[in-house]
C-alpha cells in the first residue's frame, strides 16, 4: 500500500480549516449550539454524523470526477 503523504496532510489541513470556520465566524453563538448538541439523543447525533460522512464521500467523488 502506497500512501500519498502530501495528499493526506493536505486533506487533514483542509478539514481543520473547515472545522475552524464556524468557531471564527460565530464565536458568540458556538457555546449555545454546542450545549444544544450535547443534550441531543445519541441516535440524532449518529444520524448527523452519517449524513456528514455521506456528504463528504459525495464531495470527494465529485472532485475526483472533475480531475478525470
Amino acid at each position: 500500500m502506497n500512501i500519498d503523504w502530501t495528499l493526506l496532510i493536505t486533506a487533514v489541513g483542509l478539514a481543520l480549516v473547515f472545522e475552524g470556520i464556524p468557531y471564527f465566524l460565530f464565536a458568540e453563538r458556538m457555546p449555545a449550539l454546542l450545549t444544544r448538541l450535547a443534550i441531543q439523543p445519541p441516535k440524532f447525533l449518529r444520524f448527523i454524523g452519517l449524513a456528514a460522512i455521506i456528504l463528504g464521500l459525495l464531495v470527494i467523488s465529485f472532485g475526483r470526477s472533475l480531475s478525470s
